[in-house]
């Protein structure tokens, strides 16, 4: 190592001290340096922290405003979720004041127009207003359903074009279905109809010439069938009307001609054709008075035919007997109850004393009366039996100039011929039949199946059948107990199907009077029903048909004269 000083140890640094510079020379242009470097300009640095506190406060930034877009987004997310709720917290005066005027269009009846004032309209306004509410949808609804039930009424009415349209509507509201269709298929079928209407007039009117007015063909009937297809008919109804003079025409004839059938038929016909035909009350009143002259004739004549009974004068020649006054009573009244039940009356007695003959022996006589009593009464069950005995044994007619033997002296009679086995067994199923036939009501009809002529038949093969001759002879009890089973349940036609039937089975029977009394007050009230409904030609029927059992009830000229005075 050398010992030698380095060169530049031989003049020490000379120290300098740090000065702050002069400060009045800061401002003025810098000099080129001194010592002939060239002047390098530095620029400040920032300091580390200051940086890194720049960098956090932008992430930062970034992430605030990506939290503010989710919040956004969420928010736009629950009011679309829950726009219906949020909508009804909003005020809504349009809305729920057409919504208001809408339902009472509904209930006005007021459905459908042009005006904006109808129902439809205004629903549909409600639900262009809020296109998801649900009351407008219903109530659109309900308007789809109302103009359903009026097209249906429209129909009914034979209103066919509203019906087709308000039908349409219906549609369109209801968006279709098989109340819809069935009612499109009925308007369809309807105006088919009316296609024949022009064929169903020129019928009426070749009716009307021949002079055909009552009847299912008749001019009455087809004008009628024309203005239901066709209300507005001008043809149809001026056809109707000169149908309804010519009736009243032969009316007032037939009254006149003092023949109450025919005016009775010709009034009633008149009725039902045009209830409120302006000469329905004068026929009515002349019918009435016309009615009160033949009653008290028919009354004395039946109070006479009840003497001539009482005194025994049933049949022989004269008219005083009774035969004679119950046949005089039905030319007055063909369908007089009382005098048909003196017939009866008086084909029974002939019968008692036909079997009175046969207990004598007399079997002449005896056909003689049971022919007579036949034709009076030829389903009575009475004689079916006799003529049941009767034909046991065979009738020999004796020789006129003979005298009749003692009773000790006569012959006895031939014994009833032997019933074979397959005889017997044909009887008894034949009874079966007619006991099953008279449970269900089948008493004098079908002919070949009733009651009455399965016995019958039975005692035709065997005249000694003890249960064919019971069956035949309780028909009639068999019919009043049906006979109130059907007035009691209100079925007047079976109950006079049955009281028919006893004055057939069982004529002169002293119970058909009380039956017939008690038929007449159902009928008559059924009549007062169907005349508070506003009925006047079913109350007219009705009045006829008690009429008919009683013409003497004073509940019959009481409502008599209320239908005729328009009460």
């Amino acid at each position: 190592m050398s010992g030698s000083r380095d060169q530049h140890d031989e003049h020490p640094p000379i120290r300098t001290e740090p000065t702050l510079g002069d400060f009045d020379r800061l401002d003025a242009p810098r000099a080129p340096s001194m010592d002939g470097l060239p002047q390098v300009s530095v620029e400040p640095r920032r300091s580390h922290a200051k940086a890194t506190g720049s960098r956090r406060h932008k992430h930062r930034r970034g992430r605030g405003a990506l939290l503010l877009l989710l919040l956004a987004l969420a928010a736009v997310g629950m009011l679309w979720l829950n726009q219906n709720r949020l909508r009804g917290m909003l005020p809504r005066t349009d809305f729920n004041t057409v919504l208001v005027q809408a339902q009472q269009a509904l209930q006005d009846g007021r459905l459908d127009g042009q005006d904006g004032t109808s129902a439809r309209e205004l629903f549909q306004a409600a639900a262009a207003l809020e296109p998801d509410n649900d009351r407008a949808r219903e109530g659109l609804r309900q308007v789809g359903q109302a103009m359903l039930a009026q097209a249906d009424a429209a129909l009914q009415a034979g209103q066919l074009g509203q019906a087709a349209q308000q039908a349409a509507v219906a549609r369109e509201l209801l968006g279709g279905g098989t109340d819809i269709d069935r009612l499109d298929r009925a308007i369809a079928s309807a105006r088919g109809a009316q296609v024949h209407t022009v064929d169903l007039v020129d019928q009426a009117q070749q009716a009307l010439a021949a002079g055909k007015l009552d009847g299912p063909e008749g001019a009455g009937a087809l004008y009628q069938r024309v203005l239901r297809a066709d209300p507005d008919n001008a043809v149809a109804a001026h056809g109707l009307d000169q149908v309804g003079y010519a009736l009243a025409v032969q009316a007032r004839t037939a009254l006149d001609a003092k023949d109450g059938t025919t005016a009775d038929a010709r009034i009633e016909q008149l009725a039902a054709l045009q209830p409120n035909n302006g000469a329905l009350p004068a026929l009515r009143a002349l019918q009435a008075q016309t009615r009160k002259q033949d009653n008290s004739a028919l009354e004395a004549v039946l109070n006479a035919g009840q003497d001539a009974l009482r005194a025994g004068r049933i049949d022989g020649s004269g008219d005083d007997t009774a035969l004679a006054r119950f046949q005089a009573a039905l030319k007055l009244d063909p369908d007089n109850a009382q005098a048909r039940a003196g017939l009866g009356k008086v084909a029974q007695a002939l019968t008692v004393q036909a079997n009175a003959a046969l207990d004598d022996g007399d079997k002449q006589q005896a056909a003689k009366l049971l022919d007579r009593a036949a034709e009076l009464a030829p389903k009575s069950a009475d004689l079916a039996a006799a003529r049941a005995r009767l034909d046991k044994v065979s009738v020999t007619p004796a020789a006129p100039a003979a005298p009749a033997p003692a009773a000790a002296e006569r012959e006895p009679e031939p014994s009833a011929p032997v019933v074979s086995p397959q005889q017997s067994a044909e009887v008894a199923r034949l009874v079966q039949r007619a006991q099953v036939a008279t449970s269900n009501g089948d008493i004098m009809m079908p002919p070949g199946g009733s009651a009455y002529d399965l016995y019958r038949s039975a005692l035709a093969i065997d005249g000694n059948n003890e249960a064919a001759l019971h069956g035949l002879q309780t028909l009639p009890r068999q019919v009043i107990q049906q006979f109130n089973q059907a007035l009691a349940a209100g079925n007047l036609g079976k109950a006079g199907d049955m009281l028919a039937n006893l004055a057939e089975l069982a004529p002169g029977d002293a119970v058909q009077d009380a039956l017939s009394n008690r038929l007449a007050s159902a009928w008559l009230d059924q009549a007062e029903q169907q005349l508070a409904r506003g009925d006047r030609i079913g109350a007219s029927q009705s009045l006829e048909r008690a009429r008919k059992l009683s013409p003497s009830n004073p509940r019959v000229l009481d409502l008599g004269a209320r239908l005729q005075g328009g009460g």
